[in-house]
C-alpha cells in the first residue's frame, strides 16, 4: 500500500509510520513540525519507501496518490493545543476538509484520529461510543474537544454525502517512546519529574482516574480499524484498566526509585474526573484489545525518557 500519515513526525504518527514501513508499505509522512519532531523519524529518512514532506494541512494537499490516509495531524496535549486555540480549531475543520478532499480524489480509505476528550468530563462510566459527552463549549479546552467533535461531523458527512470510506478512532491516553518531555501529559510529567529527582505534581487530590494504553497496542488498533469492515461508527481505542492519578504517581516513584514527596496543586479547569474506555466495539468488530500491561509499557518509556533527558543535559 501507499499510505499517507499526517502528523507523521509526532508521537503516534512516527510509531505508526515505523510499523507500516516494517510491514512493507510505502509511507508519505506529512508534518509541519508544530509539535512533531524530525528526530522521531530520523531512522526512517534513508528508507526508500519513506518520504517526509514538511507541510501544514491547512494548505490544500497536492500530493502523489495513496491508498490509505491516517489523519493524525493536530496538537494533542493541553499545553500545545491551548498555545494557539484558533489554530487548533482550524486544524480540526479546514485541515480535516483538506485531508478528506485529497482522500476523495485518491479514492483512499481514511482513519481519522479523534479523542476521548470529546466525552468531556463524563457522566457515564466507562465511556461507550454511544455516549454524547458532557463538554464545556466555551472552556479553555473547547478548541480541542469541540474541534474533534466537528471533525467527526465532517467525516460522517463525507461518508454519507461523498461516499468516502472514513473510520473514526477515539483515542484514549496513550504513552510510550517518542513522547515529548514537555507535552504536559501525566505520564511524561511524572516520569520527567522523577528522573530529575523532583517532587511529583498531582492536581486536586489525585482521585481523578485515567487509563493508559501503550503505543504499540494503539498502533495495532489503528491498523485494525483501517483493515476492518466499512463503518462510520466511532471506535474507542484505549486500555480499560483504570488508575487514579495518585496511584499512578506512586507507581512511577516505585519503578524509578525516586521517593520525593508529592506536591498537590488545584485542578485545571474542565479536567475530566474519570476516563475509562468501553472497548466492546473494538473487541467485537476489530478483534482488538490491548495486550501490554502498564508495568511492561513503562519500562521502555522510562528508558526512552532517560536517554532523551541525558541528551538535553549535555
Amino acid at each position: 500500500m501507499n499510505i499517507l500519515v499526517t502528523g507523521g513526525a509526532g508521537f503516534i504518527g512516527s510509531n505508526l509510520s515505523t510499523t507500516l514501513i516494517d510491514a512493507g508499505h510505502t509511507v508519505l509522512c506529512l508534518d509541519n513540525l508544530y509539535t512533531g519532531r524530525r528526530s522521531n523519524i530520523t531512522h526512517l529518512l534513508k528508507n526508500p519507501r519513506f518520504r517526509f514532506i514538511k507541510k501544514d494541512i491547512l494548505k490544500p494537499l497536492v500530493l502523489p496518490r495513496v491508498d490509505q490516509v491516517y489523519n493524525l495531524a493536530c496538537p494533542a496535549s493541553p499545553p500545545h493545543y491551548q498555545k494557539d486555540p484558533i489554530y487548533t480549531v482550524k486544524v480540526n475543520t479546514i485541515g480535516v476538509l483538506n485531508v478528506l478532499e485529497y482522500a476523495r480524489r485518491c479514492r483512499a480509505r481514511v482513519v481519522q484520529a479523534s479523542t476521548s476528550e470529546i466525552y468531556g468530563d463524563p457522566l457515564e462510566h466507562p465511556q461507550r461510543e454511544s455516549y454524547r459527552g458532557n463538554v464545556n463549549t466555551i472552556g479553555p479546552r473547547s478548541c480541542y474537544d469541540e474541534g474533534k467533535r466537528v471533525a467527526e461531523a465532517i467525516c460522517s458527512d463525507y461518508n454519507r454525502f461523498r461516499g468516502l470510506d472514513v473510520r473514526i478512532a477515539r483515542i484514549f491516553n496513550t504513552y510510550g517512546p517518542r513522547m515529548q518531555p514537555d507535552d504536559g501529559r501525566v505520564v511524561s510529567n511524572f516520569i520527567v519529574q522523577a528522573l530529575q529527582g523532583k517532587s511529583l505534581t498531582v492536581y486536586g487530590k489525585g482521585m481523578q482516574t485515567r487509563s493508559f494504553c501503550y503505543i504499540d497496542d494503539l498502533v495495532a488498533g489503528l491498523m485494525a480499524l483501517m483493515a476492518g469492515r466499512k463503518s462510520i461508527e466511532p471506535v474507542n481505542l484505549g486500555n480499560p484498566q483504570e488508575y487514579t492519578v495518585l496511584e499512578f504517581a506512586k507507581l512511577i516513584q516505585r519503578i524509578t526509585g525516586v521517593q520525593k514527596r508529592i506536591i498537590y496543586k488545584p485542578l485545571p479547569v474542565d479536567d475530566p474526573r474519570q476516563r475509562k474506555p468501553d472497548i466492546t466495539r473494538a473487541r467485537k468488530q476489530l478483534g482488538w484489545k490491548p495486550s501490554t500491561s502498564l508495568k511492561q509499557g513503562l519500562k521502555p518509556t522510562i528508558d526512552y525518557f532517560r536517554q532523551v533527558l541525558t541528551l538535553y543535559t549535555k
